[in-house]
């Protein structure tokens, strides 16, 4: 590897590390202002079972009873070394809870990521392939159109319609194949939209250069253009917009995952907010962050080992990360 290259990725780390504790103390301090005593309202509550001593020790751990400084410097360290605490309400580790129900949040995030991924290149290829006449406007105009539907909407709609009418599974197995199916759908057609739009622009862009214009005056049929020309170098923005879309994809499951009825860290956030489970929040909150930092640090650090036109040297003087310049050059070139 370059020593530019080498210098780019640790300014990369540096900067992803200093987002994550970023990220940390920012949700720290608006989760410590909310209103309300968690001791008094979780900890006493006497239905929660918790004894005198086990309160004095959560106290401690936490340091509930210092300033919010405070708080934070003992939080901050213990998340440093892994360690996300232990639930104000059902005194188990935090660690543990997350773990239950991250597999099935992970589970639909990764296949709506696969409809969104399929569905924009079906749409892109149509764009391609198909003549204008057949229908090819239509499809250009498809991704404003998922945008524009909420997911929630687009998830009432595919229960009605599979699972009331159709009865192709029960809203009361949420968990089910077909169901994970029509939720994952719900949640990849937005993020779909936004993979073909860059796409379509990318391959719209390559198809009007000389090397497209040569071999379709060899005969080369549009399916094969697409496939042996034109897919590879429109895909490279997509790298950006895959990882810009996995914020939307966590913070999407948790909305579908209450209209579905699914078990997942969205119902555990649901749980969390309404008894002021603090500790929970926190870590939800702050391992969203790093998933979303560290997906974006990959894409950055690949990128300029997939496009040659991509040099970290430039790109870091320029104080722009080079994912970004070439997808807004890529945009802008159309």
């Amino acid at each position: 590897m370059s020593t530019s290259y080498l210098r780019f990725a640790g300014r990369r780390l540096a900067q992803a590390a200093a987002v994550v504790l970023l990220a940390y103390v920012f949700t720290f301090v608006v989760i410590s202002v909310l209103p309300g005593d968690p001791v008094t309202n979780t900890l006493r509550n006497p239905e929660n079972g918790f004894t005198e001593e086990e309160i004095q020790r959560i106290v401690a751990y936490y340091g509930l009873d210092q300033p919010v400084a405070v708080q934070l410097w003992q939080s901050l360290s213990h998340f440093l070394v892994g360690d996300l605490g232990v639930s104000l309400r059902s005194n188990l580790p935090v660690s543990r809870l997350v773990a239950e129900v991250l597999p099935s949040t992970l589970a639909l995030a990764a296949s709506a990521l696969a409809v969104a991924l399929v569905l924009a290149f079906a749409i892109a290829l149509g764009t391609q392939a198909l003549p204008r006449r057949y229908g090819q406007g239509v499809l250009r105009a498809l991704p404003s159109l998922f945008l524009s539907v909420p997911a929630f909407v687009v998830a009432l709609l595919l229960i009605q319609v599979f699972a009331f009418q159709l009865g192709l599974f029960r809203v009361i197995e949420p968990d089910g194949a077909w169901a994970t199916f029509f939720a994952a759908v719900a949640l990849g057609i937005p993020v779909s939209a936004q993979v073909a739009e860059v796409l379509i622009t990318g391959l719209d862009h390559e198809s009007r250069q000389e090397y497209a214009t040569v071999a379709r005056s060899r005969g080369l049929g549009r399916v094969r253009l697409f496939a042996r020309h034109l897919l590879k170098p429109s895909s490279l923005p997509v790298v950006t917009v895959i990882a810009l879309t996995v914020g939307e994809l966590l913070g999407g499951a948790l909305l579908i995952e209450t209209v579905f009825g699914r078990t997942g860290v969205g119902s555990l956030v649901q749980r969390s907010v309404s008894t002021q489970d603090l500790p929970v929040l926190q870590a939800v909150v702050s391992l969203a962050a790093v998933v979303f930092v560290v997906v974006n640090l990959i894409a950055d650090l690949v990128y300029p080992l997939l496009d040659p036109r991509v040099r970290p040297d430039s790109a870091g003087a320029a104080g722009r990360t080079p994912v970004v310049s070439v997808l807004e050059r890529e945009l802008s070139a159309s």
